[in-house]
């Protein structure tokens, strides 16, 4: 299914746009330096999956796939869907399911808000920080649940608020250049819009799921293995922050950033600190 073909509800047309456009493209092309930086959520949040062999597992926002290699490996036989706005991170997540000889995954490019899954066809539900950029989380959740099977389970890794991601605020204020750049709205699609467990709660027992539950998780983000890599890949992330300065601004700012990285380089990288959520529920 290619972009001229994708169904996404009217609320998530500018998201697919952009995913499917130079974001996603950017992305695609870094998704092992976004993989890496995220990599100690990766156990606590398939520990708290439970999947087991044959299970079939429904992957939300896939990405570049690696969720759903993982899932594949965990549940060996069991079919992996995985599905995302972005056609740029699909063909990435292809290919490495290709390369990997994980024939139990099947990739699509779909809105999860909208998709006509089959009812009740999955056991289990996961989305690693793809689950903040959803216009309509009621509605998508609500979609997610009806293909689950009655007792599927729904697991979520989402970023905590913004004053406990040292990351965020540090390379925001790096190349904000002395304007007020103010973190992005928590009451809009973004980092940070799962980010009250009240508010997520909300949703979920909305959407008709039950016991939601949230693990605390505060833990070491590493954006490169040295301050060259992790300055190529943070500039880039961020690089519409310089948009509108001149170019000494651009200059100073990129030095600020450079600067930053320089002193939180450790042996084991340059890191720094940040919290998510591991959001549990189930569909009754």
């Amino acid at each position: 299914m290619d972009s001229r073909t994708l169904r996404v509800d009217p609320s998530n047309a500018d998201q697919a746009q952009s995913w499917d456009g130079d974001q996603g493209t950017y992305w695609a092309e870094h998704a092992a330096d976004f993989d890496r930086a995220v990599h100690a959520y990766q156990g606590p949040f398939l520990d708290a999956a439970h999947l087991q062999r044959g299970e079939r597992v429904l992957d939300v926002g896939c990405g570049a796939g690696l969720t759903s290699r993982a899932a594949a490996r965990l549940t060996v036989s069991g079919p992996v869907l995985g599905v995302d706005l972005s056609g740029p991170l699909l063909a990435v997540a292809r290919r490495e399911a290709e390369r990997e000889g994980l024939d139990s995954i099947r990739h699509e490019h779909a809105d999860a808000q909208t998709h006509l899954f089959d009812e009740a066809s999955f056991d289990v539900a996961i989305s690693r920080l793809g689950s903040m950029f959803f216009a309509d989380p009621v509605a998508a959740f609500r979609n997610v649940a009806r293909a689950l099977r009655p007792g599927g389970r729904l697991v979520l890794l989402v970023w905590q608020d913004v004053s406990r991601n040292e990351w965020f605020r540090s390379f925001v204020a790096d190349l904000a250049d002395g304007r007020d750049v103010g973190p992005p709205p928590a009451d809009a699609p973004g980092p940070f819009f799962m980010s009250d467990p009240d508010t997520v709660r909300e949703r979920l027992l909305a959407a008709g799921f039950r016991t939601p539950h949230f693990d605390d998780h505060r833990l070491s983000m590493r954006f490169g293995r040295t301050v060259d890599e992790a300055y190529s890949f943070v500039s880039g992330m961020l690089g519409w922050m310089l948009e509108e300065l001149d170019e000494a601004g651009r200059a100073r700012a990129l030095a600020t950033l450079r600067a930053d990285l320089e002193a939180h380089a450790t042996p084991d990288g340059v890191r720094f600190g940040s919290a998510a959520w591991v959001v549990t529920a189930t569909r009754p």
